[in-house]
């Protein structure tokens, strides 16, 4: 079974994603509101994928990303941002800091689907 953690401070937003990825098959998806909430979440449970949003009250999704890099049993772990900041200069940093995979909001769901499943092929990360 895979375990999923979605991260965005809009609950709506943290549902929906849980919904669009539910045809993955046996997943259990666990949430974090906060990035803060994330990195604890992170730091004592193992997930299969992260999905982040970039825009948080707290610690921003850069910093959960640079967080996740920095932890050796981390290193490894697929992030899939999610954001409003679609832009290239946004891309480019998000890659740069250690995401594996960048989306735009609004998607369509099998968007997401798609590279949630991309991710979590055997070496995909």
């Amino acid at each position: 079974m895979k375990r999923l953690l979605i991260v965005d401070d809009s609950k709506l937003m943290r549902d929906m994603v849980a919904a669009c990825l539910r045809p993955l098959g046996t997943v259990t998806f666990e949430f974090a509101g906060t990035g803060l909430e994330a990195i604890e979440r992170l730091a004592v449970a193992g997930f299969d994928l992260v999905v982040l949003d970039l825009n948080m009250p707290d610690v921003g999704g850069i910093e959960v990303i640079e967080f996740v890099r920095a932890q050796d049993h981390l290193k490894s772990l697929p992030i899939l941002v999610v954001t409003t900041r679609g832009d290239d200069a946004s891309r480019t940093r998000v890659i740069d800091a250690g995401a594996s995979g960048f989306l735009s909001k609004p998607f369509a769901p099998p968007q997401i689907l798609e590279e949630a499943r991309r991710l979590l092929s055997p070496g995909a990360a």
